[in-house]
């Protein structure tokens, strides 16, 4: 069995120590702020807390894919040490990034043609992509070869469950996911609203929930509703946060007494700065496996 190493973007929203143990590589988006360009490596060039206060002080973050001479110099460091390399990407409904890996894979492979290089879209953001990534982490360590990784991730990313909500619409609004009038009229009337990542991979608004403490009951009742086994799921749960703890900590509390067999506490990570760049502050995103998603 020929060695392999799996690879995401800094956008699966993991910590440091989490990638460390699981064993797997990540290569990093970038943002700028303020006229200085920070890579997105999980907290370390800028704290997270940093980063969220200096949105709410007005701050406007812009944020950058990896290139395709990025992702050539990432990938050649681990095929120059005679590893095949299974890179899952960023949802393509949410970035070109995977499109950029496939053609750093091509040019690549002629360079290095008795290595394997795959490329997959994960079709979901943040600690959902994370979750994927610790599953076919595990996979790996098992001993499954890289064909039986990558098998299993395009057979099951659709059971990958994202749903999101925000208390603040404001990145909603400037990134076009919410209308300028919807977001006036839901800030007036304190909606709040819930969102997941499709089948396509896009971040599509599903419901308007009037209060905070609504939708943080409304997003604990979908994981009920779709999650694999029902109240009976027995896999992990993740939730990412944008500034917002004491709101994911709420939704952390739901959940783990509603499923009292999860792998686990629920992880709560937070909402990385390429991610954040789109949300700002006050977002919330629950993950977890269940069935299939569709439209």
């Amino acid at each position: 069995m020929s060695d392999y190493i799996l690879s995401c973007c800094s956008t699966a929203d993991l910590s440091q120590e989490h990638f460390d143990k699981i064993g797997v590589h990540y290569v990093c988006f970038h943002f700028n702020m303020d006229g200085k360009e920070y890579p997105d490596d999980l907290g370390k060039s800028m704290p997270f807390a940093e980063f969220y206060k200096r949105i709410a002080d007005g701050a406007e973050p812009t944020t950058s894919q990896v290139n395709v001479g990025q992702f050539k110099e990432y990938f050649s460091e681990f095929l120059k040490d005679g590893k095949d390399i299974l890179h899952v990407s960023l949802s393509t409904g949410l970035s070109g990034v995977y499109n950029s890996a496939c053609i750093a894979r091509d040019e690549l492979l002629e360079e290095y043609p008795d290595r394997k290089i795959y490329i997959v879209d994960s079709l979901g953001a943040s600690s959902g992509y994370g979750l994927l990534m610790d599953t076919l982490a595990e996979l790996k360590n098992s001993g499954k070869s890289i064909e039986e990784v990558r098998d299993f991730a395009e057979e099951r990313k659709l059971n990958v469950h994202h749903w999101f909500f925000s208390t603040d619409l404001t990145f909603y609004v400037k990134g076009g996911r919410i209308s300028k009038a919807a977001g006036a009229i839901g800030g007036m009337l304190n909606i709040c609203p819930l969102l997941n990542v499709d089948l396509e991979g896009r971040l599509i608004p599903r419901q308007k929930i009037r209060t905070k403490k609504k939708v943080i009951a409304a997003i604990a009742e979908k994981m009920k509703e779709l999650a694999e086994n029902g109240t009976d799921y027995n896999g992990k749960c993740y939730i990412s946060q944008s500034a917002c703890y004491e709101d994911a900590r709420a939704v952390a509390d739901l959940v783990e007494a509603a499923f009292p067999h999860l792998n686990g506490k629920v992880e709560i990570n937070s909402i990385g700065t390429t991610i954040g760049s789109h949300t700002g502050p006050g977002t919330v995103a629950l993950f977890f496996w269940g069935q299939e998603r569709t439209n």
